[in-house]
């Protein structure tokens, strides 16, 4: 479950929501003048989240190697027509 607070609710009870995340591994996002801000999340899918980043950041320079000699709409299509078979 998403909690959904703003910034001053999230100060006046910062332990019941770690407690929330820790133990019972919801999300809290904090918003701050009606816009989200930040995100509590579970430090366990944190680090999937960074692993995950970094094999993402390692995919799309692969694909920008492998696109690098054809024109720029040739790459957008193909890379378009493959994402569409995960959808």
């Amino acid at each position: 479950m998403i909690t959904e607070t703003n910034a001053v609710n999230f100060r006046q009870n910062l332990g019941a929501m770690l407690n929330q995340v820790q133990y019972r591994h919801d999300g809290v996002m904090i918003n701050k003048d009606g816009k989200l801000v930040a995100v509590l999340i579970d430090a366990h899918l944190f680090e999937r989240i960074r692993r995950m980043q970094g094999r993402f950041d390692a995919l799309c320079q692969r694909i920008e190697a492998g696109f690098s000699q054809a024109p720029e709409s040739t790459g957008i299509a193909e890379i378009e027509s493959v994402a569409a078979c995960f959808i």
